[in-house]
């Protein structure tokens, strides 16, 4: 009898190609005490992204979800959660940025009922992030103190984590930009939630998708967060 899937692993791509043929083996090491399917949610890449992962999908345990525009990073992720089949979530980037040896870190509290949450983190001890120029860090610095009242997480701009699907249901998720672990925190109120340390690192390949429509994204969310959380007083914020 086939064993259920444990562990959904989504990760958006768009025109990953390079990244995707050099990190596919780590994700697979790292999955390898798991039954495991890695969900690619792809906007319409253009760079052979999608054929790799149609050829991957024949003898690895991939699946591939295609969008016909670019609809953007936050609600790539919603999708690949909303098809995965396991009872865990993990969602990262295709960049390399996260690292694979990273993955059981998150996906074992999770598993094993410490957490409902676990989110890499850049900002608790022993965490760091050597892949970010000054002007990124300076970025997430003014992001996260943005976000400072909506939740006690210390890096809520993480986008590596893991996540009991069941608590998804708790909150209406309406994602814009690229910040869907911020939605989950204000919407879904995970307890526990586990920071673990992790180093982000420079990107294997390609470009960073950060621009300036990005950021414009991220406040309009915010201020979609907050307003969300004025019209609920009484609810407090995520708290670790």
């Amino acid at each position: 009898m086939e064993r259920p899937i444990e562990v959904s692993v989504v990760i958006p791509t768009y025109n990953e190609r390079p990244s995707l043929g050099l990190l596919h083996s780590a994700w697979s090491f790292a999955l390898r005490e798991y039954t495991s399917e890695i969900i690619v949610v792809d906007d319409n890449s253009t760079d052979g992204t999608r054929e790799y992962v149609r050829e991957l999908s024949r003898y690895e345990a991939y699946r591939l979800i295609e969008r016909p525009t670019r609809q953007g990073l936050a609600s790539a992720v919603l999708r690949g959660l909303g098809e995965a089949r396991g009872n865990v979530a993990l969602v990262m980037d295709a960049d390399g940025s996260h690292p694979a040896g990273a993955i059981p870190l998150l996906v074992d509290p999770v598993l094993r009922g410490s957490a409902e949450l676990a989110l890499a983190s850049r900002c608790v001890p022993g965490g760091s992030a050597p892949g970010l120029t000054a002007g990124r860090r300076l970025i997430s610095w003014g992001a996260r103190l943005l976000a400072r009242p909506l939740t006690h997480v210390r890096d809520p701009m993480s986008g590596f984590f893991c996540v009991r699907r069941s608590i998804l249901s708790r909150g209406e998720l309406t994602p814009v930009g690229y910040k869907i672990a911020l939605e989950i925190l204000v919407k879904c109120h995970p307890h526990p939630i586990e920071e673990i340390p992790f180093r982000f690192e420079p990107r294997v390949a390609g470009e960073s998708k950060l621009d300036r429509g990005q950021i414009a994204l991220y406040v309009r969310h915010l201020r979609e967060l907050y307003a969300w959380r004025a019209s609920r007083p009484g609810r407090a914020s995520s708290t670790l």
